[in-house]
């Protein structure tokens, strides 16, 4: 996808790596990406990759501060007066994934990164959940500014810690008192009154700090891991902000976002006898606005919307 500042309509091409390739060469497969996630309001585009890395994009153009979510109506007006399309630029990439083992399985756990979701923008921090087949985890994006020196100009009358120590610290013979306890060199124990101002002059360290720099750094907060035995191919951040699920074939889970150690299983398909199996869970979403309603899809073709207030174990669908 090519974005453009121009009044002209968008240029739409299918392209599966970043940047551009040249003909005839060969694309590795962990620079592929696997799947991406624009954050609500559209200010951020995070993409994973089957390296395992998270790339996340800002928008240039100006992002959307108001904290009111627009109407379907609202943005329709919008979209009718807009005069230029919308920027991403590069912002960061983390490695999010890396590849093990499961010697339990004797099977091995891709780093692809299967999902992304964004969380609720908190104290200018972004919080991003991404997941492989077995590992989900929660990220910190957060911005900070470093001041680089540029450059810096070291004065020659500026000495070491030794020099303190050498001959020319301590006072001549003649310039000594008689109390003084003197050394076989013909020195004596005594500093000299201008020894300070003589070594570390005033106004010598001149450094040209650089404008500061805006950068952004992630750090993990959370692994939630150990509880699906099939692969994740869903996850889903709930709108009461506390809360997400993660589906894998035959399970669908609700996790706290602060426990990390223990989850609940809301809905289980796998039956007694796999040989009776039918259909298997694509993919699991929680409603945008509703935080006890999701939906999950199955391999047979159905939608069923689930009410969580029904029942603890989601049995029972209140629609399909």
């Amino acid at each position: 996808m090519t974005f453009s500042c121009s009044h002209q309509p968008l240029e739409w091409t299918f392209s599966q790596v970043f940047g551009e390739s040249s003909p005839g060469e060969e694309i590795q497969n962990v620079d592929i990406v696997s799947t991406l996630e624009f954050e609500k309001r559209g200010d951020y585009l995070a993409v994973g990759d089957q390296g395992g890395r998270v790339v996340i994009f800002e928008r240039k153009d100006g992002k959307q501060t108001s904290n009111r979510y627009l109407s379907r109506n609202e943005l329709e007006q919008v979209d009718s007066v807009t005069l230029q399309h919308p920027e991403y630029q590069y912002k960061m990439e983390f490695q999010s994934h890396e590849p093990e083992f499961d010697y339990l399985k004797s099977v091995e756990i891709e780093e692809k990164i299967n999902k992304v979701k964004w969380c609720t923008v908190s104290n200018g921090s972004l919080f991003i959940l991404s997941t492989n087949d077995k590992t989900i985890k929660l990220w910190k994006v957060k911005d900070q500014k470093v001041k680089k020196v540029k450059e810096m100009d070291l004065h020659q009358r500026i000495f070491s810690e030794n020099t303190l120590l050498a001959e020319r610290s301590f006072r001549s013979e003649q310039h000594v008192p008689q109390n003084l306890p003197s050394f076989s060199n013909g020195n004596y124990l005594g500093w000299k009154e201008n020894v300070t101002d003589d070594l570390f002059p005033s106004q010598e360290l001149h450094a040209k700090i650089d404008n500061n720099e805006d950068t952004a750094y992630a750090r993990c907060q959370k692994v939630y891991g150990q509880a699906h035995d099939f692969n994740v191919n869903s996850i889903s951040y709930n709108s009461d902000g506390e809360t997400f699920l993660s589906a894998d074939d035959l399970r669908i889970n609700l996790w706290n976002l602060e426990i990390n150690n223990q989850c609940f299983n809301i809905i289980d398909m796998k039956p007694s006898n796999m040989e009776d199996l039918t259909e298997v869970i694509t993919s699991a979403e929680f409603h945008p606005n509703h935080c006890n309603l999701l939906a999950y899809s199955s391999s047979r073709g159905f939608i069923r919307l689930v009410d969580m207030r029904q029942s603890a174990l989601c049995d029972d669908n209140a629609r399909m």
